[in-house]
Parts: C-alpha cells; structure tokens; sequence
C-alpha cells in the first residue's frame, strides 16, 4: 500500500502528476476539489455549503473536509491498495487529522510530493486553465486569494512533513514527463 499526498500551490500540476501517478501505481485518487465540485453540481447540502467558501477563494473547515475524505475511503474498495490525496491536507490540523483518520485505519501518509513552482507561473497556468475550463474560480482576483490563503495556510505544512521526514520537494517548472520522472524517483528511494 502506497499512500501519497501531492502537495502544491493551485496550478503547480497536482491533478496532472496525480493522473500520471495513478496510471503508474494503479492509486486510488481522492481529489478533494473535484469531490467538492462534484456535490456543488449535484446541488447536495454539502456542495452548497462548500460553495459558500470556495466562491469566496476560502478553505473547507476541516471537520467537514475529513469527513468526506473518510467517507471516500470507506466507500472505494479500490482505495485499499493505496491514495493520493490532492488538495488535502491544507493545513497542519488537517493533517494531524488525516494521521489520525489513516492509523485508525491501519495506515498512513507514506510520502508528500511537495510541487514546487514559481508564482508568476502559477497565475500564468491557472488564467490559462480558466479560458478553457470556464472554472469561475480561476480568475484573477480569486487566484490571487487562493495563492495568499496558500502561503499564509498551506505552506508551514512543508515544514510540518520536513520534520516527519516525508516530504520531498518535486521542481514542478519542466514539463509533464521530467517532472513525473523526478516524481518516480522520490517514490523508488523511499
């Protein structure tokens, strides 16, 4: 079993590397963005209260968020082999949570691909990504929101699995192929 967090700022590749990822390992991909984009759609109660934040360029609070990540886990026989989670966690209390949820389980977090790039190119890819997506959340101001919730939120996590000595730092500026390349040799080496 494989589990594997994929970590990034938005437009760093996370969904694009998890894709190559799964194609690789035969990982079960737990995208919480999608799973979020996905209820909204649907119009539930869950995406209408996700939608409340994430139109606002805002975090989840974490207790929904952990339980809908338990709650994909229980429900896919296939996520037994192993998971990437993407976009999850964001913040050190969402992964002190996810440890837990995952002991409790019989598993853990066995390694987190930290994406790096460049900011300038990050907005440059997400406003590129909202011309042919037509995703509303990727527009100027909204990006600009998410990259400060990103640094203010997301990034100490960095530090955090610096110290459980999980995470490897991934040079996310190459294209697809070296940068997945980089990727399999993290895996190999742990």
């Amino acid at each position: 079993m494989l589990n594997i967090v994929i970590f990034g700022a938005p437009g760093s590749g996370k969904g694009t590397q998890s894709e190559k990822l799964i194609e690789e390992y035969g990982l079960f991909h737990i995208s919480t963005g999608d799973v979020l984009r996905e209820e909204i759609a649907k119009g539930t109660e869950l995406g209408k209260t996700a939608d409340s934040y994430i139109s606002k360029g805002q975090l989840i609070p974490d207790e929904l968020m952990v339980g809908i990540l338990a709650h994909v886990l229980d429900s896919h026989e296939e996520a037994k082999k192993g998971v990437i989670f993407d976009g999850f966690p964001r913040t050190i209390a969402q992964a002190e949570a996810l440890t837990r949820m995952l002991a409790e389980r019989g598993t853990q977090v066995d390694v987190v691909l930290g994406l790096e790039v460049e900011e300038q190119e990050l907005i440059d890819r997400l406003l590129k990504r909202g011309q042919v997506s037509g995703r509303s959340d990727d527009n100027l101001e909204t990006i600009q929101k998410r990259l400060d919730v990103y640094h203010n939120q997301t990034k100490p996590l960095k530090e955090f699995y610096q110290k459980a000595d999980k995470y490897r730092a991934i040079p996310g500026m190459g294209g697809v192929d070296k940068v997945f390349e980089t990727i399999k040799t993290s895996i190999a080496n742990l």
